[in-house]
């Protein structure tokens, strides 16, 4: 029995993995993706005056200005370009892979069940047994696909309430993990020197919209709505656009490593 459990895992992964172009390209950074988390009817975690959906979007946009401004040859798409848009998950990962990006990152807000719990975190697909609590915040941003019809068969099976549907989508993007890894560290460093913020350090689990991105790619928690003081750093144009400059500047360090260590080889 256990030999079949097995067995049905591979061959699920092997399934999942079929469905990527894996058109592995230089280490150069010529297009970004931004993905603003939720959007539209879907507007994921709340704090007592903002949504998330509204935060994410604001963050998104400046962050897209700031590589643009400072960057002009780099090419930035966005998932979503409207406050009130709603875009399926599938959907974000296959406008990523159709424009051919080099770079995805997905933009959130956090939430706990404790209003003392605070601080950024920043995500790569993988599996972390140690950090359960990693997969809660995975299974709250997962949950945006029961806002979409036939979601079952629009994910090949894939069920957010499934322990074992989550296990097979962490197995995925191994091809991209050490660029993930680079890109989420530079992430966290740049929250914690440049935003002055509390970083939660980088953490794994098996996230949705990053299960099909034939990129390297991270999901970023900015802060925690349900933490009185972070949702009014938030709620503040300054407090975004610090949020957004930390993660432009983790940019620039990645695309300055990979592209010079491309350069040595």
């Amino acid at each position: 029995m256990k030999n079949l459990s097995i067995i049905t895992l591979f061959a699920s992964c092997l399934t999942l993995v079929s469905y990527i172009p894996l058109n592995i390209k230089p280490n150069k950074v010529q297009k970004v993706v931004i993905d603003a988390g939720h959007g539209g009817k879907d507007s994921g975690c709340f704090g007592k005056k903002l949504q998330e959906k509204d935060v994410c979007f604001a963050v998104a946009m400046e962050v897209g200005v700031l590589i643009k401004a400072n960057f002009p040859d780099v090419q930035v798409v966005y998932t979503r370009t409207k406050e009130s848009q709603f875009v399926e998950l599938r959907e974000r990962a296959r406008l990523a892979n159709r424009e051919h990006g080099d770079l995805f990152m997905s933009i959130h807000c956090n939430a706990a069940a404790s209003t003392s719990v605070s601080g950024t975190e920043t995500y790569i697909m993988g599996l972390n047994e140690a950090e359960l609590e990693s997969e809660d915040v995975a299974l709250r941003e997962n949950s945006a696909i029961l806002n979409e019809i036939d979601y079952l068969e629009k994910y090949d099976g894939f069920d957010p309430e499934s322990p074992m549907s989550h296990i097979i989508l962490a197995n995925y993007q191994n091809t991209f993990q050490t660029n993930s890894l680079r890109f989420a560290a530079n992430i966290e460093h740049e929250f914690e020197e440049t935003a002055q913020r509390k970083s939660r350090g980088v953490k794994q689990s098996s996230f949705v919209v990053l299960w099909k991105t034939a990129m390297p790619s991270v999901l970023v928690e900015v802060g925690f709505l349900t933490n009185q003081e972070e949702e009014n750093y938030l709620a503040n144009t300054n407090g975004k656009k610090n949020i957004a400059y930390g993660l432009f500047k983790a940019f620039e360090n990645y695309k300055n490593s990979v592209e010079v260590k491309n350069i040595k080889k």
